[in-house]
């Protein structure tokens, strides 16, 4: 059975009972995590992984994975404005099959073409300098993306 899932539903019925979800927003330098509480309801920033080379940089995921008890990872696919998949999403596909090779855990995926622009006004609306935005942007758009993804399944849930 495989572990990645394109539909949210899918996704939904892969998931352990009561296991929190990770939220990934990758970027060419960074990994952005977020997780969710195990009520699946909110996102929460975590913290931002500096990318080295992807065996380091999925030990350190994996790691975080473990410590907080996650039951399953949304990735946040960069598709482009019309829809389409471009490099970006081949890259973020790419990093979720070697990924879903390390781990049994399901691996989802949610469109997050406007998740930075949100965090970026969440952070500038909160006022957050430049300098401590650029530190936290990658984590919190990781939060928007899980969020999203979150109240989506929240819907599903309710029937």
């Amino acid at each position: 059975m495989s572990t990645l899932h394109d539909d949210i539903a899918d996704f939904a019925a892969a998931l352990p009972p009561m296991r929190a979800v990770a939220g990934l927003d990758l970027g060419d330098k960074t990994i952005g995590v977020a997780v969710s509480d195990r009520m699946l309801s909110i996102a929460s920033p975590l913290q931002t992984i500096r990318r080295k080379k992807f065996g380091v940089d999925a030990a350190a995921l994996l790691d975080i994975l473990a410590a907080r008890e996650i039951g399953g990872i949304i990735l946040g696919l960069p598709r482009n404005m019309d829809g389409s998949e471009g490099p970006r999403c081949q890259s973020t596909r790419a990093f979720a099959r070697n990924l879903s090779r390390l781990t049994d855990l399901p691996i989802g995926f949610w469109d997050e073409r406007l998740s930075t622009v949100a965090a970026e006004r969440a952070l500038l609306e909160a006022d957050t300098s430049r300098r401590k935005r650029a530190e936290v942007i990658d984590h919190v758009a990781a939060g928007v993306i899980l969020q999203g993804a979150l109240d989506r399944l929240a819907v599903l849930r309710r029937g």
